[in-house]
């Protein structure tokens, strides 16, 4: 793998990460505190000009030197009140803190396993600051004046380089590219990238794929994978390409004539499954052993994955039976529906009536009703007729409007001279 840097305009197209936020102000345990201070060396041996200067050690913009850095962690029961009681910080800051930390970033957002950072202009002094990290992008800053506290957010300076990958598939997407060191969520979107093209549920050995993505950095330690900026697959039926396009009305991924590469329906309800039972007219029932026609797609997964809606929609019904247990259908348009059969739960806010969006999750695989083990039955309606919907040609997803080819066009271009010239050779 090789790293190339980015220029300013792709730095602005990073789309940052956000933090869940969770637990408390209740959080007991252990301080582990560390101070950084200058050591004494002996230099008498050694001629004054071959002396180099010490590296100045920082600590969110403060130098070692000149502070008092102490870091604890957070533990679970244990209270803010009381760790910064304990630092001699007064219950009119503490009150403060909490007041003019309300619009920035919510003290009850605090999370056990989190380190706090306190800062001390003299170490016999109370903390004149107090550093909590909710993510790796960014860190919350509170000043301690007499009575008021001062609460700032500060964005850290990012860097983002390119990265490209090859690989040939020995089973599956994800265990060729996990074995390549690559993140789950390189993987999703690899399988978005070339959603319209490749049946990602039926790859052969050898297959082949390219990608070139982004890695985001601070402070020099990578902290995760961005976009993928192009995508190149390679199977029985050809070559396949994607990049992800974006400008000021229009972001997602798109093949080399500017179409959307996700269509008006997506070919699974589930990421990183498999199908444990195609659509059959003549199938054996494994419960009640006899032959009956099975008209919808098996997609096993552990209990509790994420089942999506394949496309826009109504929830139409939100119920129970005997066989299908826990189930959702939706309507799309006038032409199709799709059913989801035997979750284990519904998502929040999914009833009947309920707009869906491309994506969203609905509930969650289970194996309520009728079922052997966990999955979900995906049965699909065509003017009210079952079909096997992987047979089915859908409608493609409108393309990019003449306006805004020429500038996909030359990113397209770029991209692509890229993905070729990625030596296989370079990676046996």
């Amino acid at each position: 793998m090789s790293n190339r840097p980015m220029n300013e305009s792709d730095k602005e197209n990073v789309l940052l990460q956000r933090f869940p936020t969770l637990i408390a102000l209740a959080l007991v345990g252990m301080i582990a505190s560390s101070m950084f201070s200058d050591k004494n060396k002996d230099h008498t041996s050694i001629p004054v000009d071959t002396i180099a200067e010490a590296p100045v050690v920082s600590t969110f913009g403060f130098n070692a030197s000149d502070f008092h850095i102490e870091k604890m962690t957070i533990m679970p029961n244990q209270f803010l009140a009381n760790i910064l009681q304990d630092r001699e910080i007064t219950y009119d800051q503490i009150q403060s803190l909490v007041k003019n930390s309300a619009d920035i970033f919510s003290v009850r957002s605090f999370r056990s396993g989190k380190d706090l950072t306190f800062i001390r202009e003299d170490e016999c002094d109370a903390p004149k600051y107090m550093i909590y990290e909710p993510s790796p992008l960014t860190y919350i800053k509170y000043e301690f004046e007499e009575e008021i506290v001062n609460v700032e957010k500060v964005e850290r300076q990012i860097d983002l380089c390119t990265d490209e990958a090859f690989g040939k598939i020995e089973s599956s997407l994800s265990a060729t590219m996990s074995g390549l060191g690559l993140g789950m969520g390189l993987i999703s979107k690899m399988e978005d990238a070339l959603a319209s093209s490749v049946d990602f549920y039926h790859l052969q050995k050898g297959d082949e794929f390219k990608i070139v993505f982004e890695e985001i950095f601070v402070d020099g330690e990578k902290i995760k994978e961005g976009n993928i900026l192009g995508a190149y697959f390679k199977n029985d039926q050809g070559e396949h390409y994607a990049v992800h396009f974006e400008n000021d009305r229009y972001s997602g991924y798109y093949d080399m004539e500017g179409h959307p590469t996700k269509g008006a329906f997506l070919r699974a309800p589930v990421k990183y499954a498999r199908i444990s039972s195609g659509y059959n007219l003549r199938r054996f029932h494994p419960i009640k052993k006899r032959t009956i026609p099975h008209l919808g797609t098996d997609y096993a997964a552990p209990r509790g994955t994420p089942i999506i809606s394949v496309s826009d929609g109504v929830v139409t019904k939100v119920s129970y039976t005997k066989n299908n247990g826990k189930y959702v259908k939706i309507r799309h348009d006038k032409t199709y529906e799709t059913q989801y059969l035997h979750m284990n739960g519904f998502a929040k806010g999914i009833k009947a009536g309920s707009k869906v969006k491309q994506g969203q999750t609905i509930g969650y695989v289970g194996s309520t009703g009728l079922a052997t083990g966990p999955h979900v039955c995906f049965r699909f309606w065509k003017n009210g007729k079952q079909i096997n919907h992987r047979r089915e040609n859908f409608p493609p997803a409108d393309p990019l409007p003449d306006t805004d080819l020429p500038e996909f066009n030359e990113q397209a271009d770029s991209i692509r001279n890229v993905l070729d010239t990625i030596d296989p050779l370079d990676y046996n």
